[in-house]
């Protein structure tokens, strides 16, 4: 290692602090919940938490918990080992059935996260000759994963039906052999379900498939939390399904793809991140299990999230915030400026709120934002507390 070369990464390092963008890291030091605890000069200090991606309140549920430790017992700590070496268990298999069966599709694939599963989707399935069409705001996985690919990438303004038309003529015009589409079903810095009825409608038009990233949705959005998909009415005109462990359904990790069995039993042959990383942990595959069983019959925790969802964004804007339109729990508060939303939220954290300011290279430069989402696991008494905290602080800052 040469000091110049740490030279250099330091002066990169301090060039982020300096322009309001360097990320810091709290230590939670009780279970993931609506309350939680974080280690502050040697106590714990209670914070009411605003940005986990816990929509249902399962990470710190009883029955999953259990499911988890009884696989301990039975199962082991670890696999050390890839699926196709000797890294497949009976609980690998049954989770991956229980996703097809939600999702409506034959078969599902397990990854180490879903980052993997879009990173490994599209390089086994398409070829030079095919198109992959993109969301211009579609996660950061799924651009890493195009740019694996060998095939010819098209994007479209976001959610823009007439740019994504005009994308697949130019596929079309290209010669392209089989066209997919690809979006993220709820767009995680914004809060909004994608036009998934007209994406299929054009999709048919033009002979192409679709592919929806649904890590935002799967477990509490739709009947049953069968997702975007299923709430837009088109599941059965969506060709491939990816998604995550790690938010609704227990919030552990793991990544999933649903599709029909051919695709599935080629990715199984292909997917890199599938073949060349190890096997989930039976614990968490187990409580992933377990998970999904409650999901499906969690209308009740479906209704009391979308009531806080409710109540906090009606609070926040009759406070004076702007807040993003959508209907899901993902409810940025905009403040526009990196330092601005670092600001906010140094001020919320010390009125006991936890919550994250999201800036440049996250999302747009100019677009700086606090990214609430709601959970199941907050009452109204916990909503009421995070409106006037907000007020409070903004009013500290001379925001509102």
């Amino acid at each position: 290692m040469t000091a110049s070369f740490l030279d250099h990464i330091t002066a990169t390092l301090g060039t982020i602090r300096t322009d309001g963008l360097y990320k810091a890291e709290r230590e939670i030091v009780t279970p993931q919940s609506g309350h939680i605890a974080i280690a502050d000069g040697g106590q714990r200090r209670p914070m009411l938490n605003l940005c986990a991606n816990n929509y249902l309140g399962l990470a710190d549920h009883p029955e999953i918990i259990a499911a988890a430790h009884q696989a301990l017992d039975t199962d082991g700590f670890g696999m050390a080992s890839v699926r196709f070496i000797c890294g497949t268990q009976t609980v690998h298999r049954a989770l991956e059935r229980s996703i097809a069966d939600y999702l409506g599709k034959d078969d599902a694939i397990l990854f180490a996260a879903c980052f993997d599963a879009n990173g490994g989707v599209f390089e086994p399935l398409l070829e030079a000759e095919d198109a992959i069409i993109s969301d211009s705001l579609n996660h950061a996985s799924i651009i890493d994963g195009v740019r694996l690919s060998k095939a010819k990438r098209y994007r479209y303004a976001n959610s823009d039906m007439d740019e994504l038309e005009t994308r697949l003529k130019e596929a079309e015009k290209d010669g392209a052999r089989f066209k997919l589409i690809v979006t993220d079903g709820v767009f995680s810095m914004d809060g909004y379900v994608a036009n998934l009825p007209a994406i299929c409608d054009l999709a048919s038009r033009y002979g192409a498939m679709v592919m929806v990233d649904d890590c935002h949705a799967t477990g509490h959005l739709g009947p049953e939390g069968k997702g975007t998909p299923a709430l837009t009415g088109v599941g059965h005109r969506v060709d491939i399904v990816t998604g995550t462990l790690g938010k609704t359904l227990g919030g552990a990790m793991g990544g999933f793809i649903a599709a029909a069995q051919p695709i599935i039993d080629l990715l199984r042959q292909r997917a890199r991140p599938y073949l060349f990383s190890n096997s989930l942990a039976p614990a968490v595959a187990a409580g992933s299990l377990k998970a999904i069983e409650i999901a499906r019959k969690a209308d009740d925790r479906r209704l009391k999230l979308m009531r806080n969802t409710s109540r906090f964004r009606e609070g926040m804007v009759k406070a004076g915030f702007e807040v993003l339109p959508g209907e899901t729990p993902i409810i940025p508060v905009m403040l526009h400026e990196a330092s601005r939303a670092q600001d906010m939220a140094r001020e919320l954290d010390r009125r006991g709120i936890y919550v994250a300011g999201f800036f440049f290279p996250v999302v747009p430069k100019g677009r700086a934002r606090i990214r609430t989402q709601m959970s199941a696991a907050l009452d109204d008494a916990d909503i009421d507390r995070a409106i006037d905290a907000f007020s409070d602080a903004a009013r500290s800052l001379g925001i509102v």
